[in-house]
Order: structure tokens, then sequence, then C-alpha cells
């Protein structure tokens, strides 16, 4: 088993995610098994109770695991199936020790960061490389080296590579080098002293991914190699990427990245097929269209917050051979302005997921606006819940529809909450989370994208469609499309009549993947570029 540890230095949001996975990209068209894995050192056990504002979005797994945006990048850049396993927190790692603590574990022997912590975080890397299969794990620490909360886990990083050997383990260092406009060069100090730490602590990075908006010259690689005490043709330059995070990978492969791993690793193995790769980036760069789509969210400010949603979207286009115009939308603008002013000429409009009662409002009007514009328009998760409200209270007469989550108290409770959620009190993984299995009425739009009746979906809610309106409902358009097995909970809704209306109680954005876009996405796509037309 070799080991890739992918540290970052300087400052945050330098891509270490993103290097991890473009990384586990090129070791797959080597032909190696790859896993990755995130190493977080917040003290939260899952990030399932952040805010988005706080964190970005929450992306969730197979198994059900509410887990850091990373392993959404994983997922789409490998063919990596993830759980629980691949995310680990300080708040899990503390969780486990005070546990064996308290039931006696220990002996009695008093409890600290080295070895209980270390030894903690240790089990759980191995345990997941021995159970993978994999050829390859790649780690990423979250955090900067130096921040208190990531010691931990840096010295555990430092006493795996001795127990495993070093040829087993590579450091991959990511960090800034910026340029100073006054002076008008590359300044290397941050980057000398973000290594400096890690040497401290007792890591030698043996690659450096320079994060650069200018080209590194032959001279300021030098100066890296030698104060860095990194070969030169180690140094490895990572500029912003032009069109698409999906450069990355060739980015990284022009300049030798997945060679130099290979070598320290000693691992043989052939050239790496990107043909595929290639093709699929190039269809973003150089669309034989585009099309305008309007996103309307209570989070739009905050990129990250919808960041699945986004790639998926450039999944489903690129296989159209289009390019996308994103309008991005402030629902709560959107609610005290209008939707006209904001909706009008878009070809299509997108209504994510979300909490609490900011921005509703503007969302049912978005919604209404499609529905009588006959625009097309894709809802998930709560985009299905305001899609039942505003086609309650304008098409079906229920004045002051509603769900529960916004208002307790109202007359029609067409969204509410489940069932088994009404004596949950603790916040933290206790929704409906993971995949479900999700049966397709015939002759559906739904249907009609999938290909097949029943399909597995991911889902992160816990109100749901209430199925005494359904019949009210069903009576005045509204098909739906999409059920559980027992019939029980409502997972897909279309409206009679129009070019394309759909909206879906779960995240069909978790299983998009570049060469394989969602069939949702990809129908929505052909329904916007069909309404262009």
């Amino acid at each position: 088993m070799k080991y890739i540890f992918v540290t970052g230095g300087v400052v945050s949001s330098l891509g270490k995610g993103l290097t991890a996975a473009s990384l586990g990209t090129l070791l797959e068209c080597r032909g190696l098994r790859v896993v990755l894995l995130k190493l977080d050192p917040y003290l939260n056990v899952d990030p399932g109770t952040m805010s988005p504002f706080q964190h970005g979005e929450v992306y969730v797994l197979a198994d059900g695991a509410e887990t850091d945006l990373d392993l959404g990048h994983y997922e789409r850049f490998t063919n990596c199936v993830l759980t629980r396993a691949n995310n680990v927190t300080s708040g899990q790692v503390y969780e486990t020790v005070l546990a064996n603590e308290r039931r006696g574990d220990y002996l009695g022997r008093t409890v600290q960061v080295i070895p209980h912590v270390t030894d903690e975080i240790k089990r759980r890397i191995r345990e997941l490389g021995e159970s993978s299969g994999a050829d390859v794990l790649i780690s990423e620490i979250g955090g900067t080296t130096g921040d208190i909360e990531g010691l931990p886990f840096l010295e555990a990083i430092r006493q795996f590579q001795l127990e495993v050997g070093p040829s087993n383990v590579i450091i991959i260092h990511v960090t800034l080098v910026p340029f100073l406009k006054a002076a008008g060069e590359l300044k290397t100090k941050p980057t000398q002293q973000s290594v400096a730490r890690l040497r401290e602590i007792g890591l030698q990075p043996h690659v450096l991914i320079c994060r650069t908006e200018t080209p590194l010259d032959h001279e300021v690689r030098q100066k890296l190699s030698l104060y860095c005490n990194v070969p030169i043709e180690a140094v490895i330059e990572a500029g912003d990427v032009e069109h698409t995070i999906y450069e990355s990978p060739l980015n990284l492969r022009s300049e030798g990245l997945d060679d130099i791993v290979c070598r320290l690793l000693g691992l043989n193995t052939p050239e790496p097929h990107l043909a595929d790769w290639t093709k699929f980036v190039n269809r973003i760069i150089h669309p034989k269209k585009r099309v305008r789509i309007a996103v309307v969210g209570k989070y739009i400010e905050l990129q990250d917050a919808y960041k699945s949603i986004y790639e998926s979207i450039t999944h489903a286009a690129a296989s159209h051979d289009c390019g996308v115009d994103l309008v991005l939308v402030d629902a709560e603008v959107l609610g005290e302005e209008g939707a006209e002013k904001y909706l009008q000429g878009v070809a299509g409009v997108l209504v994510p997921g979300g909490f609490g009662d900011r921005g509703i409002e503007g969302k049912v009007e978005a919604a209404r606006y499609a529905r009588e514009s006959r625009t097309p328009f894709l809802g998930l998760c709560l985009g299905m819940q305001i899609a039942t409200i505003e086609f309650a209270r304008n098409v079906c007469g229920l004045e002051g529809a509603n769900s529960t989550e916004f208002d307790p108290e109202t007359p029609h409770p067409v969204i509410y909450i489940l069932e088994e959620q009404k004596d949950v009190t603790q916040k933290g993984a206790s929704m409906r989370l993971g995949v479900w299995p999700t049966l397709l009425g015939k002759n559906s739009v739904a249907h009609q994208v999938y290909g097949r009746p029943e399909v597995t979906e991911r889902h992160r809610h816990r109100y749901e469609f209430n199925m005494g309106y359904r019949e009210l409902m069903e009576q005045r358009g509204l098909i739906i499309s999409g059920t559980s097995p027992d019939g029980q909970l409502v997972e897909i809704i279309e409206i009679q009549n129009h070019p394309w209306f759909v909206a879906c109680q779960f995240h069909p954005e978790f299983q998009s993947k570049p060469n394989a876009p969602h069939p949702l996405f990809r129908g929505f796509i052909a329904a916007c570029l069909a309404h262009e037309d």
C-alpha cells in the first residue's frame, strides 16, 4: 500500500482537495486503484450542522454520511464510491477516544494527544487503506500548516511515515507563491516559511504544488528547490485554470506530477490514458452552442454552497456540446422585486435545496414564473417542496398553503415533517439520509430520462409531501411520477402539459460525473435548449 498526504500552507482555499482529486484522476488513468480520504481538524463530528455560509455545501454519501464538499471532488474526479470512513474529523477522533476512556479501555492510563489521539488517527488511515483494496491512498489534511487544531494530524502522519516506511509515503505540500505588483516579482518567502513550519513538525515535503497567478520561471523554481529542500523537478506550477476545474489534471500532467509521484513510490505503470478526459474538457471550452439558466437560491453569494449543482450542470451541458451561462439570483431579492425582472429570457430555472424560511417566497415566485411562462424547471429537495407549495396556492386555490417548517400554523400543510422526525431533538445526522429507492411511473418524464422503472438516489431532508393533498393536486394537473416502493413518500413531481417541469425530493447532483452526467440534469439541459430554440 502506498500513501500520499496532501498538506496546505500560507492560506486556506488553495485547492488541496482539487489537487488530491486531480492526482487521483491521473493515477487511475495509469491503471491504479485509488482511494481518497479527507482529514478535517475541526471539532464538529461532521459538517451536517454547519451553515453553508461557514463551510459550503454538505456532500452526502451513499451510506448517509454528511461530509465535506471535497469528497464531491473525489467522487467526481475518480471512480471511488466513498463512505463515512473517507471523512475523518477531530470531533470523530476525540469522540472515539473519550468513549474508549469511559469504557476503561486505556486501563487507567492518562489519556493524551500523544499517543491516544494520534493512534486513533493512524488506525483510521490504516483501516481505510486495508479495507479499500486500493493501490494508493491519497489523504488530504484540511486547514493550514501551523493551525493549532491540525497539529495532531500532522504528528500522526510523522509517526505513520516511520511505521510504514519512508519509501511508501510521500508528502505533497500545496502552497501560495504570490505576485507583488508593487515589487513586480513573485515572492517565495511565504512558501519557505510554510515549509519551515512543516519541517519543525517533522515532515519534509517531497513535492511542492505552487498556486500562482503568474508562471514560475526557472530562477523562482531554483530558489524554492534550494530553500525548501525539494528537487527542482518536484516544484510544480499550479496556476488558475482558464476555463474549468477539469483542466486541473491535464495541467498537473503537463508539469509531470504523476511521473514524479510514481517514481517516488516505486510504481511501475504505463502512461495515463487521458483521451476521454481531454475530450470532455474540450467540449466545455469549445461548446457549439450556449444556454442561459437561472439558479434561484438563498446562499447564492457563496460559490461553494451549490458546488455539486454547478458541476452537474456543467457535466450535462457538455454531453450536449453546450456551454452554460448561469444567472445567479438571490431568492430573497427576487421575492421583493419580482420574478419577471430576473428570470425573463432565461432558458431554464433551477431551484436548489436549503433550510429555513429566508428567501422562501422568492423561490415560490420563481416556480410560479416557470410554470406560467412554460420555462423548463428543475427543483431539488426544497425546490420540490417549493413547487408543491406554489401549485397548491395558485392552481388548487389553497390560500396560505405552506410547509410546517416555515409556518407551523398553516391552514394547508402541503409539506409536513416526516412521522419519524417528529420526536427528533438531535440535529446532527438525524435526517432522512443516504441512498433510497424510487419507483418511477410509466409514461412520465422521469421514466423517460432515466430509461428504467426504479432508481436509487441520495437524500437529505426532514419534510415531505403531504399525501392528504395528493388527490386534489392530481385532479388539477400535478403528476406524482416517483414514489418510495411502499407508495407512502413522494420522490418526484411533474406538471401536466408543461414542456419540462420536474422536481425531486432527493439530490441528483451527488451522483453526476464528468463523462456520466445525471439523467435529470441531462434532460433539463435538453429541455432548456429546446426552449431556447
